[in-house]
C-alpha cells in the first residue's frame, strides 16, 4: 500500500519548495534607486542591512505586525528604511518614498520569484487523486492574493486553502500553524496528513510534533541535508521524486 492511499491532506511550504527568489536583493533595490536617478546602493551593505532590519522587525512585530494591526505597507516601509539606514543610505523623506514605492510594488508582484517546473504538475496531481492541498507559509497576504496566482499557482486549481502567518498571527516553527491547517482542511486527523517543506526547524519538526507525516526537499544540495537524513527524515531532491515516493508501494 502506498503512503498516498493513507493520506487525505498534503500541506506545502512556499519559498524553497514551490518557488524561489530570482537574483539578489540588491538587484531590486538597485532598480528602485536607478528609476529615480540615484546610483545603485552597494549590494553587500544592502543585503546585510536588510537581514538585520528584517530580523529586528520580525522580533519586535512578528507576523508582519498582526497583533498590533500594523498595516502591511507600514511594516515594510519601516523595514526597508532601516535596511537603507544600516547600509549607510539616509535618503530624505521624498526620495525614500519614491524608492520604497518601487521596492514594495516589485516584491508584491511575481517579478522577484520563479516557480519550480515541477510545482504546478505536482499540486494538480495531488488534487486529481482527491487529496486536499494546503499552503502553509510564513508570508503576508500578497502571497495568497497576488504572488502565487501570478506564478500560476491558483486557489481552486493548484491548492485548496492557505495558512499564511501574516493572516493568522502565528508563524513557523509554532506548531499551531499546522493545527490550523488540519482544522481548515476539515479537522483531518494528523496521521492522514503530510507536510512538505525545506526546513527541518520550521517545517519538519513542528509538523511531526502535531502528529503529521513529514517530507523535506533538498533542492539546493544544502550541507544540512546529511544531518536531516541521519535524524530519520525522508529527504528528496524535488517534487518529481516526492510524487514517485508517494506512489511507491515501499517507502525508505
Amino acid at each position: 500500500m502506498s503512503i498516498l492511499s493513507k493520506l487525505r491532506l498534503v500541506t506545502v511550504d512556499v519559498t524553497g519548495t514551490l518557488i524561489a527568489y530570482k537574483g539578489e536583493l540588491g538587484d531590486y533595490y538597485c532598480m528602485a534607486a536607478k528609476s529615480i536617478g540615484l546610483p545603485c546602493p552597494d549590494y553587500k551593505r544592502v543585503h546585510e542591512g536588510f537581514k538585520q532590519a528584517y530580523t529586528e522587525m520580525a522580533t519586535k512585530h512578528p507576523c508582519f505586525g498582526f497583533a498590533e494591526k500594523i498595516p502591511n505597507i507600514v511594516w515594510w516601509k519601516t523595514c526597508v528604511r532601516d535596511s537603507f539606514l544600516r547600509a549607510g543610505y539616509d535618503y530624505d523623506e521624498e526620495t525614500f518614498e519614491k524608492v520604497f514605492r518601487r521596492v514594495y510594488a516589485t516584491f508584491g508582484s511575481s517579478a522577484p520569484y520563479t516557480i519550480f517546473p515541477d510545482s504546478q504538475p505536482f499540486l494538480r496531481w495531488l488534487r486529481g487523486k482527491g487529496i486536499i492541498v494546503g499552503i502553509v507559509s510564513n508570508a503576508e497576504y500578497r502571497y495568497q492574493d497576488v504572488i502565487l496566482p501570478a506564478l500560476g499557482l491558483h486557489k481552486g486549481s493548484e491548492w485548496d486553502f492557505g495558512v499564511f502567518s501574516g493572516l493568522e498571527g502565528v508563524e513557523k516553527p509554532d506548531p499551531r500553524l499546522y493545527e490550523i491547517a488540519l482544522e481548515r482542511a476539515g479537522n483531518i486527523a494528523p496521521g492522514e496528513a503530510l507536510h512538505i517543506g525545506d526546513s527541518m526547524r520550521k517545517d519538519y519538526v513542528p509538523a511531526k510534533s502535531v502528529g503529521m507525516h513529514g517530507l523535506l526537499l533538498d533542492r539546493f544540495q544544502t550541507p544540512d541535508a546529511r544531518s536531516w537524513r541521519e535524524s530519520g527524515a525522508i529527504v528528496l531532491p524535488d517534487l518529481i521524486a516526492a510524487q514517485e515516493w508517494l506512489s511507491s508501494e515501499r517507502q525508505s
